[in-house]
């Protein structure tokens, strides 16, 4: 196969026994890449344990030629994180990919929401990024080389309801993307994130899932994890056929000057301070110079009040 490949490339992929983390899998594994399959063979709420899943998949990828292994270790726990770096430099030598995929679902409406429920959605989705990515980073490093794929939503980005857990945890990808992207720069390792909508077991009654079949959205995650992606800190949604880029933005707003203003003066401007007409995106330090920059402009006059 020509184009993009991963010939001697490793990857952990997080969840992939079935769903969008699967098809990832077995498209790594047809462009050469070799697998670490991990899935703990637990229901949509996190609830037991088989390793059928992730043992399933290794097959199909055995079976075409490729080459995997099995990782039924929970992502909520930096021991299991660990075990599936180490998985990945013992079995194939080295680790160049992680896609974060693996995620629960606890959905119930705020006032309804327990403890458990929101620390369960968490741990997987949230503290996994830390649990496998930490020691993952530190098997790139000596390499100068890595790919990181995370995995926001559309709750996290737009909200939906009953998910106030989950968008949390989905909007905390984003976060430690950006941060991570500033981070491992100097190393070669570029972090990317992917939202996607697709029809799998977790999403199967999310209307957000559009009913795409998770083969949709592989094409955007692949090219994440590949060489030629040289980009990092980006988001991509991938929704019904459709990939667009998805970015934290700003507008100039309003500056008054470097003295406090009343709360009157903030209301009389509150149309111009939301006004996202003239949005752009930016980057941290862009943002931060962009203020300094925006200090020079003509001040707006505040009342005597």
């Amino acid at each position: 196969m020509s184009g993009i490949r991963f010939d001697g490339r490793v990857a952990i992929v997080t969840g992939a026994g079935g769903g969008l983390g699967r098809t990832y899998a077995l498209e790594l594994a047809r462009r050469g890449c070799a697998v670490i399959v991990n899935d703990p063979g637990c229901a949509r709420d996190g609830s037991g344990a088989s390793a059928q899943m992730a043992d399933t998949v290794v097959a199909e990828i055995r079976a075409a030629g490729g080459r995997a292994a099995a990782s039924y270790d929970g992502v909520h726990t930096a021991a299991g994180g660990r075990a599936m770096v180490d998985l990945a430099l013992r079995e194939f030598g080295r680790l160049d990919v992680v896609l974060h995929n693996a995620g629960i679902l606890r959905d119930r409406s705020f006032r309804k929401m327990t403890e458990d429920d929101w620390d369960a959605v968490i741990a997987v989705h949230l503290k996994g990024l830390f649990a496998v990515c930490r020691p993952a980073i530190d098997a790139m490093v000596p390499n100068g080389y890595g790919r990181i794929v995370l995995t926001a939503s559309g709750a996290g980005l737009f909200g939906n309801f009953g998910q106030a857990n989950y968008a949390a945890a989905k909007m905390g990808q984003v976060g430690a993307m950006q941060v991570l992207n500033l981070e491992c720069a100097k190393y070669g390792i570029r972090v990317n994130t992917i939202s996607p909508a697709a029809a799998t077991r977790m999403t199967a009654d999310v209307q957000q899932s559009s009913g795409t079949p998770p083969e949709c959205v592989t094409p955007a995650v692949v090219y994440l994890a590949s060489e030629a992606c040289n980009e990092s800190g980006i988001i991509i949604r991938a929704q019904g056929g459709r990939f667009s880029r998805q970015a934290i933005a700003f507008n100039a707003g309003v500056y008054f000057g470097p003295e406090p203003v009343t709360v009157e003066d903030f209301a009389a401007e509150w149309t111009t301070i939301t006004d996202m007409s003239g949005a752009r995106c930016f980057s941290f330090g862009d943002k931060v110079a962009e203020i300094i920059k925006q200090s020079a402009r003509e001040v707006v006059p505040r009342s005597r009040g």
